[in-house]
């Protein structure tokens, strides 16, 4: 699970504990990057 949050023009992610995990120019971007992010955490 992870939650997106709109600030300033860009789109940051954080964890289910509310942990950022990195920021991305629109939710689509978001998106693929947390299937890249899933990808490659163990």
């Amino acid at each position: 699970m992870y939650s997106l949050k709109k600030v300033r023009g860009h789109v940051l992610v954080y964890d289910r504990n509310g942990n950022f995990l990195f920021s991305a120019d629109n939710e689509r971007e978001a998106w693929e990057e947390i299937e890249t992010y899933e990808e490659h955490t163990p």
